[in-house]
């Protein structure tokens, strides 16, 4: 998962060795960047690029080059560099000021529209500093009005957006109305947040997320990627007349060129020349479709003479109606001419149900521990601050809620919900989200990772960037705060047969109560599984001392935390729920104080190894003559 593709290329520079080593940290964290050393500095670092001159002439050189900086640098210094270099906040580039001895890191510039607030707090959990953001979005811990469509690739519009910003600072109430786009994006939203939707146009001072062209004074607009403007044109149309033809018809239908999400046409369209240009240009995807397909689609005017040339009654509206993936046509086709330029050129609009995101997406399989946050680990901290949308489980998504910045989008899910979640989570990255599966203890046991893996696999989905980051697991969890059970073999086993066939799990608890296992039981008992662990007890007791000792550990690190150390003989499986886990110890595993202890060996070998050397030649000896 990648969260700095936003701020890519980006660079950083420092002037000291100590400064280089903070930002090699930052590469060695995986966070692609180009470093920029002066020329004198004595010190060779692989890739590196270095600078003649002052710092303040390479940088006006390079400045515009870069959409991210990282200086490790002293503030002040940073302030004077870029000054000169700044234009507005919504095209600057983000700035950090990483401190010299890696404590601190500072979001400088372009906290909003670069998203420099928020990967600043990335960058700051990937190397263990302390993030230091200073607006009021962060301090009063609301969602800031001008990143509200920064995760769904959304345009911003016209209007008032610093008065609007500043009344939100003051805590005012905002307006909103959405005629288009995905409603996903309100959960970012915290309910303290004064904000009234609307059901009808706002007045002048609203927050328009829309596909119309609007021009509020007061206001600000939003306008969502909805609208797929189907093509067709006679061969050798210039670019100028493609471009005027598209801005005629949006202009007619009062809709924004902001909202446009692409264009589409067919195949034999797919080297039209000023048609690839302007795509181009307006970083517009293009989708294009097979004779066969388009004439499938049922259109409002399908043309003979389009069907005899192309081999489809309809080019433009079946182009759209396609490339909207069921959407709806709001413009029929609109032929349009220039009398001083040669060529044709159709239009037809069709807007779909939810926005194009212009990237793809990723998803981030987080094993966030026992529960407490403390126990989360640096890379799985990183991955949730960079994530667009957390799914899981919702008390574990609770648990967790002290992280979420605000923005961040939430779907929490009932327990028995593991596939919908996954297949909820693999559609939000296909559609361009960056996604994070969150599961307690470790995702790859007993956790969403294998689910969303295999759901992946069976649809042979492959262009869907996945991590896997590890947690601290029940078992681990448990056994820490038990002493050291687990000094020697173990085994982990489920006693859930909602997706393992109860035989099957029998089978494996009389094979590791055999064999000696200490075990740790997962998923021991809930209120429509009553009988299984006290099969498993007795399985155990046919094997093993009525002295085992065995533990209960429920809600390990968590605020009700509750131990109870017992036997095998003594265990009592109506105390377990299914917030516990049960650890049974094998033969040699005893209790001290408050600790299980099983022994590895260690003691027992360096006794041995101490022995006088005549004695174990004697024993030796002994054994032989036997």
């Amino acid at each position: 998962m990648n969260p700095f593709s936003s701020v890519a290329p980006l660079a950083a520079i420092a002037t000291t060795a100590q400064g280089v080593a903070q930002l090699e940290r930052l590469r060695h964290a995986g966070v692609a960047l180009d470093l920029w050393l002066p020329i004198h500095l004595p010190i060779e670092v692989a890739t590196a690029q270095r600078y003649q001159g002052s710092l303040a002439t390479h940088l006006a050189a390079v400045w515009s080059q870069y959409r991210g900086w990282v200086f490790a640098l002293a503030c002040g210094a940073v302030v004077r560099l870029i000054a000169p270099l700044l234009t507005d906040k919504y095209t600057d580039p983000a700035v950090w000021v990483l401190s010299e001895d890696g404590q601190w890191l500072i979001s400088l510039v372009g906290g909003h529209a670069a998203a420099g607030d928020r990967l600043c707090q990335v960058l700051a959990a990937q190397i263990g500093a302390t993030p230091i953001l200073t607006g009021a979005s962060h301090c009063q811990h609301y969602f800031a009005v001008d990143c509200w469509g920064q995760a769904f690739g959304w345009q911003r519009g016209s209007g008032d957006w610093h008065g609007v910003a500043a009344r939100q600072a003051r805590q005012e109430v905002l307006r909103v109305f959405q005629t288009c786009g995905s409603d996903l994006w309100r959960t970012g939203v915290s309910p303290q947040q004064p904000i009234e939707w609307l059901s009808a146009p706002p007045t002048d001072e609203g927050v328009w997320i829309t596909e119309k062209a609007v021009c509020p004074t007061a206001g600000v607009v939003w306008h969502p990627r909805v609208l797929w403007l189907g093509i067709g044109c006679e061969r050798g149309t210039p670019e100028s007349v493609i471009a005027a033809a598209i801005e005629h018809t949006l202009s007619e239908a009062g809709l924004a060129l902001g909202a446009i999400a692409g264009i589409a046409s067919i195949d034999r369209k797919a080297d039209e020349v000023g048609l690839c240009a302007l795509a181009q240009r307006q970083n517009w995807p293009t989708r294009w479709f097979r004779a066969e397909q388009l004439e499938q689609v049922a259109v409002p005017t399908p043309s003979a003479i389009v069907a005899a040339e192309m081999g489809t009654p309809s080019v433009a509206e079946a182009a759209a109606l396609l490339a909207s993936q069921g959407g709806a046509l709001i413009v029929p086709k609109h032929i349009y001419r220039q009398p001083s330029q040669r060529g044709a050129v159709t239009v037809a609009v069709a807007q779909s149900q939810r926005e194009y995101i212009p990237r793809r997406g990723a998803i981030a399989l987080i094993g966030t521990g026992p529960g407490a946050l403390e126990q989360l680990t640096t890379a799985a901290r990183a991955a949730l601050l960079a994530a667009e949308v957390w799914i899981g489980y919702e008390l574990y998504l609770q648990l967790l809620a002290p992280l979420r910045q605000p923005g961040q989008m939430v779907l929490p899910y009932p327990i028995t919900q593991e596939r919908d979640r996954a297949q909820h989570a693999i559609e939000l990255a296909a559609w361009g989200l960056r996604v994070a599966v969150v599961s307690s203890g470790d995702c790859g046991i007993y956790g969403m990772a294998g689910l969303v893996l295999e759901l992946m696999a069976d649809a042979n989905i492959a262009d869907i960037a996945v991590e896997v980051l590890p947690g601290v697991s029940a078992v681990n969890a448990a056994a820490a705060r038990l002493g050291a059970p687990l000094m020697h073999d173990f085994c982990t086993i489920s006693l859930s047969d909602r997706l393992t066939p109860w035989p099957v799990i029998e089978q494996r608890l009389e094979a590791a109560a055999k064999a000696d296992f200490v075990t740790a039981l997962y998923n021991p008992r809930s209120r429509d599984r009553q009988e299984q662990l006290i099969i498993a007890q007795q399985i155990f007791q046919r094997y093993r001392s009525p002295n085992t000792p065995v533990a209960i550990v429920r809600g390990a690190y968590r605020a009700d935390e509750q131990i109870t150390l017992t036997t095998l003989g003594t265990f009592q499986p109506e105390q377990v729920d299914m917030f516990s886990l049960v650890l049974i110890g094998n033969a040699s595993t005893r209790r001290y104080h408050d600790w299980l202890i099983t022994p590895r060996g260690y003691l027992e070998n360096s006794q041995l190894a101490q022995q006088p050397k005549a004695e174990a030649i004697d024993n030796t000896q002994g054994n032989r003559s036997q």
